[in-house]
C-alpha cells in the first residue's frame, strides 16, 4: 500500500534526521551542480548526463549516491581544528594523531587540563554517529561532546575515525573500531607510542562509547573483544556506553511502528551501508536475534541511554531488558529522557536534559 502523503512527509523528515539532528536544516541547502564541458554530440552528452544523474540511494539532507558511483554528502562535512592550547570553555587540550599507521587508524585525542605528571585516567574510546555514512571526529558536534566529556570525568578521550559507507561498506567500520581498540591498549603501555596515553591512559579502565551508529560499533567491538581477546590485555573492557544506539531488525519490537513505508526507510539504509551483505537480523544490527552472540559481550558493565522520541527507543529498552536474560554476566543501566529525540544532546548540549545525560555518562565512566 502506498504511504499517505502526510506519513510520507513525516518519513522524509525522520530519514533526514537519522544521521544527525541538524540534518533537517540542510534540506534547505542547494544541491551541488556538476558543470561539464559542452559536447559536439548533444544527444550523446544528454544521454551521459541522464545516466550520471540517476540516483541509486538518497537520504535527504544527508547523502546521495548516483548510479555512476558518485557520492554527495550534505551533512557531517564541517570540521573544526583541535585545541592544542586548550579549549576556551574548559581548558581541555586536543590533537590529531595516527594511532595505527599500518591500519590507517586516526583519531582526535583529548586531555583534561592540569593533569598531574604520571596520574592515570580512564580512557574513553569514542565512535561518532552518522548512520555509518557521514561525520568525522573533527565534526563540531563531536569535538564539543568529546571535550565536555574529557573535562567532566576527567578522562582521556580518544575520538576515533573510521571508514564510511558506501565507499567502505560495513563491516569496514567494525574492523576499524577493533583496530582502534588494539591501538589504544598498546599506546597505554609505559613504552606506548602515543605520549598522552602512555603517560595518563589507564588500560585497566577502558570504556568503549559511541552514539547512534557509533554505539552500534562500541557494542560490536566489545563482542569481538570477548571472542578474540587482545594479547597482553584480555577479553574485557571496564565498560560500554551506548548513547541512543542504532539497532534495528526485520520485525517490530515493542511499540515500534508497523508501517511498511516507515520501516522500509530503515531497512533500506542498513542494506545500503552493508552493501546488502548483512541481513536485517544479523547480530551486528539486531543483538536481540542472536542471544548466543550477545552473551559474549566483553565488558563488566553497560550504560544504555535513549530518549522518548528516539527512533530506536524500543530497541534500547529491549537491549537493557534482554541482555541479562541472554546470560551475560555484567551490570546494565538504562537512562531514558522524556520529551527528547534521537541524540538530542549533540545539537542542544546546554539544555537541562543534555546536562543530565552527560552527568549520567560521567558518573558511569568514573565507576568503571
Amino acid at each position: 500500500m502506498a504511504t499517505p502523503a502526510p506519513e510520507l512527509s513525516r518519513w522524509l523528515l525522520r530519514v533526514a534526521l537519522l544521521a544527525a539532528p541538524l540534518a533537517a536544516l540542510l534540506l534547505q541547502l542547494p544541491i551541488p551542480i556538476s558543470l561539464k564541458p559542452r559536447s559536439t554530440d548533444t544527444a550523446a552528452a544528454a544521454a551521459m548526463d541522464a545516466a550520471a544523474s540517476e540516483i541509486e540511494f538518497d537520504m535527504p539532507g544527508v547523502l546521495r549516491m548516483y548510479k555512476d558511483g558518485r557520492v554527495e554528502r550534505f551533512d557531517g562535512t564541517q570540521t573544526v581544528p583541535p585545541s592544542p592550547s586548550g579549549d576556551p570553555a574548559n581548558g581541555v587540550v586536543s590533537k590529531d594523531v595516527v594511532l595505527d599507521p599500518a591500519a590507517g587508524i586516526s583519531a582526535r585525542l583529548y586531555l583534561p587540563p592540569c593533569v598531574e605528571p604520571g596520574k592515570k585516567l580512564p580512557v574513553v574510546l569514542f565512535f561518532h554517529g552518522g548512520a555509518f555514512l557521514v561525520h568525522t571526529a573533527a565534526s563540531p558536534l563531536y569535538h564539543r561532546y568529546a571535550t565536555s566529556l574529557a573535562a567532566a570525568v576527567p578522562a582521556v578521550v580518544v575520538s576515533a575515525d573510521y571508514r564510511l559507507a558506501p565507499e567502505h561498506p560495513v563491516p569496514a567500520a567494525y574492523d576499524d573500531a577493533f583496530a582502534a581498540l588494539r591501538a589504544v591498549v598498546a599506546a597505554c603501555r609505559p613504552d606506548g607510542a602515543e605520549p598522552w596515553l602512555a603517560a595518563h591512559g589507564d588500560a585497566s579502565r577502558v570504556v568503549l562509547a559511541g552514539d547512534s551508529a557509533g554505539a552500534n560499533m562500541a557494542h560490536n567491538a566489545a563482542i569481538r573483544l570477548r571472542k578474540e581477546g587482545i594479547e597482553g590485555y584480555g577479553d574485557k573492557v571496564s565498560g560500554v556506553v551506548l548513547l541512543h544506539p542504532y539497532f534495528w531488525g526485520k520485525d517490530p519490537v515493542g511499540g515500534e511502528s508497523t508501517d511498511a513505508g516507515y520501516r522500509g526507510s530503515f531497512h533500506g539504509t542498513w542494506e545500503f551501508v552493508s552493501a546488502g551483505k548483512l541481513g536485517l537480523d544479523h547480530p551486528c544490527v539486531n543483538p536481540l536475534a542472536s542471544p548466543e552472540e550477545w552473551r559474549q559481550l566483553g565488558a563488566g558493565r553497560v550504560l544504555v541511554t535513549t530518549a522518548e522520541h528516539c527512533w530506536f527507543v524500543e530497541r534500547a529498552r529491549a537491549y537493557a531488558e534482554g541482555i541479562k536474560k541472554c546470560g551475560w554476566d555484567g551490570e546494565v543501566e538504562l537512562h531514558e529522557t522524556d520529551g527528547e529525540g534521537h541524540v538530542f544532546f549533540l545539537p542542544k548540549p546546554d539544555c537541562d536534559n543534555a546536562v543530565k545525560e552527560l552527568a549520567v555518562v560521567t558518573d558511569f565512566v568514573r565507576r568503571c
